[in-house]
């Protein structure tokens, strides 16, 4: 049986890494490491190696222990280990105890990186650029930002896409999340699939890729192509009226490419009720840069950075920032490292940052429906292609008569510029104009005519 560390060995380490405070002594420390010989494997240990359990040991408590200890329960598990990227064991070492800290005594899913040592693996060789969450407190974090229902509230099904390794699939697991993990790449399905066979239907796994949901076009579609209302029928989602709660929570981590556009497509979606929005509310948990974060939330005034895409998500969700988490705590595959940065000269981009995408109750309304809502698309595109101009001049090239009087009833000043106007004030001047009787229905289009025939 292991001895315990000699209490000055485990002093220096505590001092130089945890800043201990005086009272802890050589005898107070040698008093709390005396329960560790009962924990530690017959395994030959260095009074180093020791004293660094040790560290862990208190930070923690004693009832990490044993989830502190399970890299040393057989010698083939540390060789495995030896194979996860080394920036994994940085981005864990990085981040502190947050993986150990809080942990339960109910521990089903214990993420152990040396059992996934396969996944990880296949994760650095992933050929499209993509970014894991391979940290259990990153994970954690996660959980957290995901769980409105400790409140009291319905617990509503958690769609994950990509989870790649499962990591954060595991960590909802234990926490009696049901899951439904999307995965676009297939080398990842066999570890999802045998995770599914141990969770008594608690977790779902599709070979389907999210981002390609609903594409354009009809006709047969192969995985990971797929039409959302295949999937929603595949999982037996029903759809709900738009004023009931949260049918389904979506998780997932964008590609920065594509993350306007695939914003773009869903701000239609969500306008139209198309695609998964036929189904209710479906509230958006994504990981974005921060450089598109503070585009979605940038306030009217900021000329260079308030544009359409901001203001009519603004208008359809209300946008919460959940959590900020730097570039380095995700993992990317090795061939992409170098490049994995987000550089932005104008707008911070130093984190990805989690941001939670609740489509509103009260969007839609006796104005304001799903079959004029393109109209109002396309007017906020327009009217924001010149932010420095005159609102006031739009109307009047729309209704020379009343556009002074639409202004002076919803309130709004009249030499007020495009790049002033608040989300709020667009759609009401939308709902105004919709009323109108001098305002026909044909007047947004007529203008898109003749810009056409301009080019």
């Amino acid at each position: 049986m292991l001895s315990a560390p000699e209490p000055e060995v485990v002093m220096q380490v505590l001092r130089s890494n945890a800043g201990l405070k005086g009272d802890w002594g050589p005898a107070k420390i040698r008093q709390e490491l005396s329960y560790l010989k009962g924990l530690f494997h017959p395994h030959k240990m260095s009074s180093l190696s020791g004293a660094r359990l040790g560290l862990c040991v208190l930070r923690s408590g004693p009832q990490a222990g044993a989830s502190l200890f399970c890299c040393y329960r057989q010698c083939s598990k540390m060789k495995r280990l030896a194979l996860i990227p080394k920036c994994i064991v940085h981005n864990l070492c990085s981040r502190g105890m947050s993986a150990i800290a809080g942990q339960k005594q109910r521990d089903s899913w214990e993420i152990d990186l040396m059992d996934l040592s396969n996944e990880l693996k296949l994760a650095n060789s992933s050929r499209p650029f993509r970014r894991f969450i391979t940290d259990p407190g990153l994970a954690k974090t996660v959980l957290k930002c995901l769980q409105p229902w400790e409140c009291g509230a319905k617990e509503p099904l958690v769609m994950e896409f990509n989870p790649g390794p499962g990591v954060v699939t595991r960590t909802l697991l234990d926490a009696g999340v049901k899951v439904v993990a999307l995965e676009s790449q297939a080398t990842f399905l066999p570890t999802l699939e045998q995770l599914r066979n141990n969770t008594d239907g608690q977790l779902r796994v599709v070979h389907c890729d999210f981002f390609k949901l609903d594409p354009l076009g009809e006709g047969s579609m192969q995985p990971p192509v797929m039409y959302s209302e295949t999937l929603f029928k595949q999982l037996g989602i029903s759809k709900v009226p738009w004023t009931s709660d949260v049918p389904l929570k979506v998780f997932g981590i964008f590609f920065q490419k594509i993350e306007s556009k695939f914003i773009w497509k869903h701000i239609y979606s969500i306008y139209e009720k198309r695609s998964i929005y036929r189904y209710g509310r479906i509230e958006l948990n994504l990981f974005m840069s921060e450089k598109q974060y503070k585009k979605l939330i940038c306030p009217p005034g900021d000329m260079r950075n308030y544009q359409a895409l901001g203001v009519l998500c603004q208008a359809a969700y209300d946008i919460q920032l959940l959590h900020m988490e730097p570039w380095s705590s995700f993992f990317t595959p090795s061939k992409f490292r170098e490049t994995s940065g987000a550089k932005s000269v104008t707008i911070p981009n130093d984190h990805m940052c989690l941001v939670r995408l609740t489509p509103r109750k009260n969007l839609f309304g006796k104005q304001f429906k799903v079959l004029n809502s393109t109209t109002f698309i396309l007017m906020v595109r327009q009217l924001l292609c010149k932010r420095k101009g005159k609102l006031l001049d739009w109307l009047n090239s729309w209704d020379p008569v009343n556009g002074q009087a639409l202004m002076k009833e919803l309130d709004i000043p009249e030499n007020i510029t495009t790049g002033n106007v608040n989300p709020d004030q667009y759609k009401r001047l939308f709902e105004a104009m919709e009323q109108s009787d001098t305002l026909g229905k044909s007047w947004i289009f007529n203008e898109v005519l003749e810009n056409t025939n301009g080019l």
